[in-house]
């Protein structure tokens, strides 16, 4: 029995936990800095996460296809798959 779809689909939900939970820790940390401009401990953690998940974003993009509107591609991919925030998505 093959299971290399169902290793993919694992590691394609993971990754995009992983960039669903670095997104809601930048929001996060951007509403703190907006009390606490001069915080740099958060600020070089916002960064962090930023640089993190861009780098994540790009990888899930080349392997799965686009998670936004703003994604280059020689081909129009958003009718094949669900899109990620429809259920079965992840």
């Amino acid at each position: 029995m093959d299971n290399s779809c169902s290793c993919q689909n694992t590691g394609k939900k993971e990754m995009l936990h992983k960039i669903m939970s670095l997104n809601f820790a930048i929001n996060d940390l951007s509403l703190y800095l907006d009390t606490h401009p001069t915080d740099s401990q958060a600020i070089c953690k916002h960064n962090e996460y930023v640089k993190e998940v861009e780098k994540l974003t790009e990888e899930y993009q080349k392997l799965y296809g686009p998670l936004t509107i703003n994604f280059t591609s020689d081909t129009w991919d958003w009718i094949d798959e669900p899109w990620p925030w429809e259920r079965g998505a992840y």
